[in-house]
């Protein structure tokens, strides 16, 4: 028991900073949103949508803007470009409203160019084997070894962003679609991202020279 006491201790940091208290809050909103907003607030390309759209956005921002690992860094922001992409669909609820229907777009197969839905999955999926490739050819799996190893883990981002992953799947099951429920959830998993991202680029207790990974690793 003590082992797994002193392992704890040693891998995660249990500080309550100023991004945790952020995730924290969102998470706790949860619950007066279902209470209180529309359901409305929670389709396509409404308040919630766009709300997860601004903060992925300002991890690109923190991503590119990032004194240090700059490497793992511009690889994360390739990683966001995927998730971008999946919250527009691809491209299809910015392209493909229906008319006279409030916030509903047509899916691929109605949609007035049937075809395109195959390519545009195609090049999404191609996308994501390129940011694979990436992951491999640059050796960016070397960076996030050597921060798994020096840098204790955030505790509460990852556990909220655990929870978050969890509820937002079973959110179809559990509240027959709910949309306020799920989009609620995944704004909770963005926002500890976010936190994430921060500690790790900004936080001195959590930020490690890309020179100290280089001269780690030829030794």
């Amino acid at each position: 028991m003590l082992k797994i006491i002193d392992f704890i201790k040693a891998h995660f940091d249990f500080k309550f900073y100023g991004v945790v208290w952020v995730a924290l809050i969102v998470g706790l909103s949860i619950i007066p949103m279902l209470m209180f907003l529309p359901e409305k607030y929670g389709y396509e390309n409404h308040v919630l949508e766009n709300i997860q759209m601004a903060v992925l956005l300002f991890c690109v921002y923190l991503c590119a803007t990032s004194k240090v690992n700059k490497k793992f860094f511009n690889f994360v922001i390739l990683v966001l470009s995927i998730l971008i992409i999946r919250e527009v669909n691809c491209g299809r609820t910015l392209f493909f409203p229906i008319e006279g229907e409030y916030h509903k777009y047509y899916s691929w197969r109605d949609c007035p160019y049937p075809w395109l839905g195959k390519v545009a999955h195609g090049l999404y999926g191609t996308w994501m084997v390129i940011v694979g490739l990436i992951f491999l050819k640059k050796k960016v799996y070397v960076d996030l070894w050597e921060m798994v190893k020096k840098i204790r883990f955030p505790f509460w981002n990852l556990s909220f962003a655990c929870f978050a992953m969890f509820m937002g799947a079973i959110a179809e099951k559990l509240t027959n679609n709910n949309f306020i429920f799920e989009e609620g959830f995944e704004l909770f998993f963005y926002v500890s991202l976010m936190g994430f991202i921060w500690l790790y680029s900004r936080n001195k207790n959590f930020t490690i020279e890309q020179e100290s990974i280089e001269n780690s690793t030829s030794k």
